[in-house]
């Protein structure tokens, strides 16, 4: 079984080895380690996909984080694969071959971007005519079914976070299993990249902006 453990360490030379030590007296095989964020009072906030034996629960790992001095465990839930954030590159590739072809390219789109932002689920909307219900274009395998409500407008004119309990478009199902939620315009297309991950943790500033980012380069490709 694999989990995505998110942790807060020391930005000091040494402290991810000794974290990685601890995992591995636990039985777990670390299979990749992401710099999420840096902060300013000498801390980082790393994601670490770590296999453990069949069996073991996740509190192993939560654990044998704490056996390091500085070590702060922020959130644990199962992960398949790996993160890859390389493999948006091949995506945006992905989407200017099929630029022609827009169901086609936002597939490509929502089919990478779980992975990349360790996320559950990814949709696409189309909201090029305000003041028109909004249509779905793509989503992800694992992103909630479409519970056929139609908002005529979705307030997201730059990369944010979203709060299902606050805004009143966005669909009940997005919020399920405590989900945190992040949505991105696609550069000027009028199109909406929303991404769920699913008991969270809450995206941070630089994940908000990485998907800040990915829209305006899309967005540029479509254009």
């Amino acid at each position: 079984m694999s989990f995505l453990i998110r942790v807060l360490l020391p930005d000091v030379p040494g402290s991810l080895g000794q974290l990685a030590e601890a995992i591995g007296l636990a039985d777990g095989s670390i299979q990749s380690v992401d710099v999420v964020e840096t902060f300013p009072d000498g801390t980082v906030m790393d994601d670490i996909v770590v296999t453990l034996p069949n069996g073991a629960m996740a509190d192993t790992l939560i654990t044998a984080a704490n056996t390091v001095d500085g070590v702060l465990v922020d959130s644990i839930r199962p992960f398949s694969g790996r993160v890859d954030r390389r493999g948006q590159i091949q995506m945006l590739a992905e989407v200017a071959s099929h630029a022609r072809n827009l169901p086609r390219a936002m597939q490509e789109l929502v089919t990478v971007i779980p992975r990349s932002m360790t996320a559950s689920w990814a949709v696409v909307l189309d909201h090029t005519a305000p003041g028109t219900p909004i249509t779905r274009i793509a989503a992800s395998q694992a992103a909630p079914e479409d519970d056929g409500s139609s908002p005529v407008d979705v307030d997201v004119p730059r990369a944010r976070t979203l709060n299902p309990e606050a805004e009143e478009w966005v669909p009940e199902s997005w919020g399920l299993l405590d989900s945190a939620l992040a949505a991105t315009p696609i550069g000027a297309t009028g199109m909406v990249l929303v991404v769920g991950r699913a008991g969270g943790p809450d995206f941070l500033a630089t994940e908000v902006e990485h998907l800040g980012h990915i829209g305006r380069i899309v967005g540029a490709i479509l254009a």
